[in-house]
């Protein structure tokens, strides 16, 4: 693998890259890689008990907790939650976030995940990180130069994923928990709404991921094969 990386994880709600990548992004801080995590949206709208501008708060400072983990950047887009749509104003937010991280690579939504902050973060981010690369489209930081190869990790519970790469994150596991542990007002509202025990969950998903590719615990993920983001080395870790 390439040494010296920086690495953009780029989630639409708080909690998203740590239940989806949590162990792949810790596994890349412990390897001396740097690590950049963006949220997009405020997450505001996972509580029946607190209002929109309270949750916004906690959420915003359990991703910073979180982050602070893996000594990673952060970054907090803050959009609101249920209502992110890809326009002029959002492209360009999402082209700042690029040129700014000026990542050697982005990790992000699959575009076939089940919710549609997902799916517009995951279209949003394939057309920002190209045009984050043309010096005449002119925004607040400097172009980077480079189409950044993506990576779109597991949708949750791996419904309509089928992995080309797996990452071994046994060793980062109890990183991942951490890391998710750091969202309390989401694995409380996770198991109200849903009926899901979203620590079970993630370590389900690990093993199973896991058994496919011959390791304890694994995550996994697809290249997204578009010319010009492909390249001929291993930069997962």
């Amino acid at each position: 693998m390439v040494k010296n990386l920086r690495i953009l994880g780029i989630g639409a709600h708080p909690d998203d890259l740590e239940i989806l990548c949590g162990g792949t992004l810790a596994k890349y801080s412990s390897l001396g890689h740097q690590v950049i995590i963006a949220i997009v949206t405020d997450g505001s709208a996972g509580s029946t008990e607190l209002s929109l501008e309270e949750l916004r708060k906690i959420r915003k400072k359990e991703a910073e907790n979180s982050a602070k983990l893996i000594n990673a950047d952060f970054f907090w887009l803050n959009e609101p939650d249920e209502l992110f749509f890809e326009n002029k104003e959002t492209r360009f937010k999402i082209i700042d976030l690029i040129r700014k991280a000026k990542p050697d690579l982005i990790i992000t939504h699959a575009p076939s995940d089940y919710h549609p902050d997902h799916q517009t973060v995951s279209s949003a981010v394939l057309n920002a990180s190209f045009v984050s690369s043309l010096p005449n489209i002119q925004s607040k930081n400097e172009v980077h130069s480079l189409v950044c190869p993506i990576y779109y990790m597991d949708t949750l519970a791996g419904v309509n994923f089928q992995p080309d790469e797996y990452v071994d994150i046994t060793d980062y596991f109890k990183t991942k928990i951490e890391l998710l542990s750091k969202h309390t007002s989401q694995v409380k509202w996770l198991k109200a709404h849903d009926a899901i025990d979203i620590m079970d969950m993630i370590e389900t998903t690990a093993k199973f991921r896991g058994y496919q590719s011959g390791v304890k615990y694994a995550e996994a993920f697809q290249k997204a094969s578009y010319w010009l983001r492909l390249k001929p080395e291993r930069l997962l870790p």
